[in-house]
């Protein structure tokens, strides 16, 4: 069973919703992410996400786009982003880690390293979970058999415009959680429309029978407090790069464990 199993089973025991910060690697400064994730955890964060960057995000808006090529920049592919898990696990063995981003980067670090490296990088760093935005359910049923071996989550993205049929194909294969991804667009487009949110949830539980996390268009603790009445996690990345993006290196930790704090005091209330 993986962290993250357990972490919503705890969770659930204490009719408590799961708070799942996003943040790029290595964004803004290069060696700030282990502070970071935790700073969130300190802030009230139940799972990170942390994005791997790349140069040709198919799901990510403006904001999280420009994340990913300043870390670039500063030199930040998946060797550094395992090396800041590695450095994260030295001080939290609990809180669950998902790597999130394409297939790319984790094929490349396969033909860098030999087949099957990914996985077993992954899992000795103390990743938890994989979301692969380009990898359909259909064709990675062999690479979900791999991480689960070693008790990894393969996490699987649904939009308003999945299918029903769509929902089976990725509840077969998915572990761990689902993200709804509540907007038709890109990460921070939009405004989020919660009833259309809550009208859908129950025909993924239909399906999906992992708890279900909404992510894309929520900004604040208002929205968040809002979709934590409906769905078991709420994810948060855009409005974090926002906030952390022009920040000095002694204050981003601060600003982001100031925000959260908010956050995760909506939804427990």
């Amino acid at each position: 069973m993986s962290r993250i199993t357990d972490t919503f089973a705890e969770l659930q025991s204490k009719g408590r919703k799961a708070l799942i910060p996003y943040v790029t690697a290595g964004f803004p400064f290069a060696d700030i992410t282990p502070a970071l994730m935790h700073g969130m955890v300190e802030a009230g964060a139940d799972v990170i996400e942390l994005g791997v960057p790349f140069s040709d995000p198919m799901a990510d808006g403006p904001v999280i786009q420009k994340a990913g090529e300043k870390a670039l920049a500063l030199g930040i592919g998946m060797a550094q982003v395992l090396g800041h898990v590695r450095e994260f696990r030295q001080r939290n063995d609990k809180t669950p880690v998902v790597l999130m981003g394409y297939a790319n980067p984790v094929e490349r670090y396969d033909q860098i390293h030999g087949a099957g490296a990914f996985v077993r990088d992954a899992a000795a760093a103390g990743v938890d979970g994989v979301l692969i935005v380009d990898y359909p359910p259909e064709e990675c049923e062999a690479f979900a058999a791999s991480l689960r071996a070693q008790d990894m989550d393969l996490i699987f993205l649904l939009a308003p415009t999945s299918t029903e049929a769509r929902m089976q194909q990725v509840a077969r294969v998915a572990s761990g959680y689902v993200y709804y991804v509540s907007l038709k667009g890109v990460t921070g487009s939009g405004a989020l429309d919660t009833a259309a949110v809550e009208a859908m949830l129950p025909t993924i539980r239909k399906h999906v029978h992992i708890p279900v996390g909404v992510g894309f268009g929520i900004r604040d603790a208002a929205t968040a407090q809002a979709i934590g009445r409906v769905a078991d996690a709420v994810v948060i990345g855009s409005r974090i790069i926002q906030l952390i993006e022009d920040q000095p290196h002694e204050k981003v930790v601060a600003v982001t464990v100031d925000f959260l704090r908010g956050v995760r005091k909506a939804l427990d209330a």
